[in-house]
């Protein structure tokens, strides 16, 4: 026994410790001796008797604990058996034998004195991680164990394996939830009715003032969302108080107050830098317990969010992200949230690669919604613009040696930098940051980040200062920003599809859900060309401006030779060129003339009989049960 006790070298201020109770950890009353090393470390920081980190302890003075001379003759008893049981394996001098006799006696007061301490005083689950030293056999269990029962206290925590079943998890974990949400999408082959409803679950977290966060696509198109917290059977109804598809973030709440109890909400952090260590936590597939990850940060740059196809500030992990997932909180070192996890690049085509939204990102959408009432959206510069990183192009538009910028090519009609910004100027610096020749300001230490990410930090409405090169002439001009509008919308924000049904023509309005519905996921291998080069870098000239389609023919009488028209976009309804859907239906109402000449973007000219095309109407509803000739928001306008 002795003779073990000198391959340990002191450590710190500590004296040379007995295998006994090397690294024993006590946990309201208990042994964690079947842990290994390492765990033991981790989990001892701050502990009592702890020297640093590395979980040894001091058994000497650091101790200081007065005991009882009842307690001391049970302490030399202690000794005196540990004296025998090693006598004859001992190789120590008698001088050596009576130091560690001595070391032997603080380390029994030291135990015995913390056994007396813990069988008085209850404990709270935190201070219970208390550390004393580690290691024991089961043999010398049992020879503490006989001296405790002889001193009247309780050592029957010796014996216990699950020494940390009642201590508390890391308390964040709580907070985390699983969110089940029923949907029901929209049917855009058949735009009067919905697809069968089904479920998916996803993950969410608790934040202030009663409020929930997960992601956008886990309660796209619900009929029905409730949520369900750590180690409850209990599944509670959530309301969804805003939605923000850009950034992929869902706000919701609970009104039971039950659902509230005993719990705390998540702090978020700040941006973490490249290698922090991350923790991804949540409920993905492959169980039905909370799942936790662990990853450092690979990469903090701009990055194309799947769901709202736009391109905000992410960040890029290794920790794995899996279906279930979406929604979870990130966590750093401090235990801090610093992001929402949301997508992943496919296991066929990288490894290890997950996305998490940082707090800059759901920061806005929260001041946003607290601005507005709802999401309004992140903005946009609304330029189409090129680098400017080859000389000669520099030289041709006047730019000086010590001039950076990058050339602005297009500007969206509906922006308000229309009316100030026009093509062939060079935007040399966006709210007074200097943007370089390959489209990039300065970011974190060392790196630099896309300029547009400048834009994105700011509200719908906001002014900016911008220094633009017109015709070799410096200029500091001031425009707003605001969310751009889109030719082909990628979301119907939850409602139905427009639509209207004129003798049996079935008109609809563009969108990337259409298009994924009608061609595909992979839509551009199949979209027709005219369709495809509107969708990828159309421009809506005005803010209601729709992309109008005719996506079928409900075979009739009247519109015989039509029957195989599909996704052909209306140029113009007699003449008048077609604006939206609205407009329209307008037209198709109020015509007066014998025909009705639709010109299609397909080279066809499609013409009816008006009154034909009205009496054709009825009929054709009830052949396909259709309950009305268009969908509710058209019915509106026209009333």
């Amino acid at each position: 026994m002795a003779a073990t006790a000198a391959r340990y070298s002191p450590c710190c201020n500590s004296i040379s410790q007995s295998k006994y109770f090397q690294d024993v950890i006590c946990t309201n009353g208990k042994s964690s001796s079947h842990f290994s090393a390492g765990r033991i470390r981790q989990r001892n920081h701050g502990a009592v008797g702890s020297n640093g980190p590395a979980g040894r302890c001091s058994w000497g003075s650091s101790l200081k604990l007065r005991i009882s001379p009842e307690l001391e003759a049970v302490n030399w008893e202690y000794t005196e058996r540990l004296v025998r049981r090693s006598s004859a394996a001992s190789v120590f001098s008698p001088k050596q034998q009576r130091q560690q006799s001595k070391e032997n006696v603080r380390k029994g007061s030291s135990i015995v004195a913390f056994a007396k301490r813990r069988s008085q005083k209850s404990d709270s689950k935190k201070s219970q991680k208390l550390a004393l030293g580690a290691g024991l056999t089961r043999e010398e269990q049992e020879n503490v164990l006989e001296l405790l029962t002889d001193s009247g206290l309780n050592g029957s925590w010796l014996y216990k394996d699950d020494e940390f079943d009642d201590l508390d998890d890391a308390p964040f974990l709580d907070a985390v939830v699983k969110v089940y949400t029923t949907r029901s999408e929209p049917n855009f082959s058949l735009p009067w009715q919905k697809m069968r409803q089904y479920s998916v679950t996803g993950s969410g977290f608790m934040i202030t003032r009663r409020r929930l966060l997960t992601n956008a696509h886990c309660v796209e198109h619900h009929t029905q969302v409730k949520v369900k917290r750590r180690g409850n059977d209990t599944k509670f109804v959530a309301t969804v108080l805003a939605v923000g598809r850009e950034c992929d973030i869902a706000l919701l709440s609970v009104e039971d107050e039950e659902f509230w109890a005993d719990v705390e909400p998540l702090e978020f952090g700040g941006l973490p830098r490249l290698q922090d260590p991350v923790t991804v936590v949540g409920y993905p597939i492959g169980g039905e317990t909370i799942s936790v990850t662990s990853g450092v940060v690979s990469r903090v740059e701009i990055t194309s969010y799947a769901h709202g196809a736009t391109e905000l500030l992410a960040v890029q992990i290794d920790a794995a992200i899996n279906p279930g997932n979406s929604g979870g909180p990130a966590f750093d070192e401090d235990g801090e949230c610093v992001g929402i996890a949301f997508q992943s690049i496919d296991a066929s085509d990288a490894e290890n690669i997950g996305y998490v939204i940082p707090t800059p990102v759901i920061k806005h959408f929260l001041v946003d919604y607290e601005r507005n009432g709802e999401n309004t959206g992140f903005p946009s510069c609304g330029l189409l613009w090129q680098r400017l990183e080859n000389s000669a192009l520099r030289a041709a538009l006047r730019m000086a040696q010590n001039q950076r910028g990058v050339l602005i090519r297009r500007v969206e009609p509906t922006s308000p930098a229309f009316q100030v910004l026009k093509a062939g100027d060079v935007l040399m610096k966006f709210d007074g940051v200097p943007v370089a020749n390959e489209g990039t300001v300065p970011f974190q230490a060392g790196e630099r980040i896309a300029f547009t990410f400048l834009a994105s930090q700011k509200y719908s409405g906001d002014m900016v200062e911008v220094e633009v090169l017109r015709d070799g002439e410096v200029m500091t001009l001031q425009t707003a920003v605001k969310s751009p509008t889109r030719l082909v919308p990628v979301h119907i924000d939850g409602k139905l599809p427009s639509y209207l049904i004129v003798a049996g023509f079935v008109f609809t309005v563009v969108s990337q859900p259409f298009l994924e519905s009608h061609f595909g996921m992979d839509y551009d291998a199949n979209l027709p060309v005219k369709i495809l080069e509107k969708a990828t870098y159309g421009m809506a000239q005005f803010e209601d401006e729709q992309l109008v389609v005719v996506s079928q023919v409900l075979a009739s009488d009247v519109n015989v030779g039509y029957e195989d028209i599909e996704a052909a976009q209306v140029l113009t309804f007699n003449g008048t060129k077609i604006r939206n859907l609205s407009q329209l239906a307008q037209l198709a109402d109020a015509c007066e003339d014998r025909f009705i000449q639709i010109e299609l973007d397909n080279e066809m000219l499609v013409v009816l009989e008006t009154q034909q095309a009205r009496t054709a109407i009825p009929q054709i509803l009830r052949d396909h049960c259709i309950p009305t000739d268009r969908s509710g928001d058209l019915l509106v306008s026209s009333a």
